[in-house]
């Protein structure tokens, strides 16, 4: 043979084994959509970094891809079917954008059940992993359980008092919030966070209960001068968030890539997960405070009154879950115990 014949053998060889070699390194792509923009915290902030993790961990063999903003189509309460069906591989979405479907979820829904949101976070995690997963997620292989930081009521009027609520309309993202909305005298508006920015702009409703963390990607700060803060240990509210997968796709997977996501899935993932959340609501309280906004705190006292206005919403959710089979008082006893735990 020929030098360069030889060579030129050599070189094709060459080219072929790195070729090989590159489509080895990217083994599984895995499309990941959800509702919020892209400069949003959870998928700047979370999301594509936890995804870069798992690249890294498996040098290169896993890829997520990432479609903010509901790019692959639909709406945001269709997120938990497409992961499901296999529209897509995995989606990220608030738990009640689906109203009903997941109850014992509800329960960290309800109102002043959140201490710390990491702690939170963790006690959900457990539940997920101990019930939530062999029942209401059985068809999801559930990758990440988390909630975001304390709900804050922004609303174009002032609302300092309980009575300030009386006939405000209000946008709540989930079935609990918004019933206790209404408990607490406000007519509630149900929609996902995208939708608020023309709703207010529209007077579809006046006012929105939302955690500082996601005010800055709708410039919610531009849209109302008023915020409401609540003092005291738990928070007025807040909702729950899930990252499931494809049940057949995460079964399909290698054992060993199926390992690297697992390390990096879970409590781990949970909880980053929520301390990002809560870490960034400082900015958007700045942002608020920045614009020359008025940001009151309501003290204990007056708490207080908002507490009991809203145990209704406890009392009627205890007797829904338990119409459907569910023991929902073990559920509030062992929700409350694991964000006791979680949060020393």
């Amino acid at each position: 043979m020929k030098l360069e014949t030889f060579t030129k053998t050599m070189r094709s060889a060459l080219i072929a084994l790195a070729l090989a070699g590159a489509a080895n390194a990217q083994e599984v792509t895995l499309r990941l959509h959800q509702f919020l923009p892209p400069v949003a915290t959870v998928p700047a902030h979370i999301l594509k970094p936890w995804g870069e993790r798992i690249t890294a961990a498996s040098d290169g063999r896993i890829v997520i891809e990432h479609f903010d903003a509901m790019a692959l189509g639909g709406r945001p309460p269709d997120l938990m079917d497409q992961a499901r069906d296999g529209v897509v591989d995995m989606s990220m979405t608030v738990v009640g954008y689906t109203p009903g479907r997941f109850p014992r979820t509800e329960v960290f829904e309800l109102p002043f059940m959140m201490k710390n949101p990491v702690g939170t976070s963790l006690a959900f995690w457990e539940m997920v992993e101990s019930d939530f997963q062999q029942n209401e997620y059985k068809d999801y292989k559930v990758l990440g359980a988390w909630v975001h930081g304390p709900g804050v009521i922004h609303s174009k009027d002032p609302v300092t008092t309980l009575e300030d609520m009386k006939g405000m309309t209000v946008r709540g993202p989930t079935r609990v919030i918004n019933e206790m909305l209404s408990q607490l005298g406000a007519e509630p508006v149900g929609m996902p966070l995208p939708a608020i920015p023309e709703a207010l702009s529209k007077g579809v409703v006046n006012a929105t209960v939302i955690p500082w963390e996601v005010t800055p990607s709708i410039r919610l700060a531009e849209l109302v001068k008023n915020h409401a803060e609540f003092s005291g240990e738990e928070a007025l509210y807040t909702a729950t968030i899930v990252l499931v997968m494809n049940k057949a796709k995460y079964e399909a997977l290698p054992d060993d890539l199926r390992a690297i996501l697992d390390a990096e899935s879970g409590a781990k993932l949970s909880e980053f997960a929520a301390q990002v959340m809560y870490d960034s609501d400082k900015p958007g309280r700045d942002i608020a405070e920045a614009a020359g906004n008025t940001i009151v705190t309501l003290d204990e006292a007056e708490v207080a009154r908002w507490k009991e206005a809203s145990q209704p919403v406890v009392s009627g959710w205890i007797e829904q879950t338990n119409a459907q089979g569910i023991d929902a008082q073990a559920l509030i006893d062992r929700a409350k115990s694991l964000i006791d735990a979680n949060s020393k």
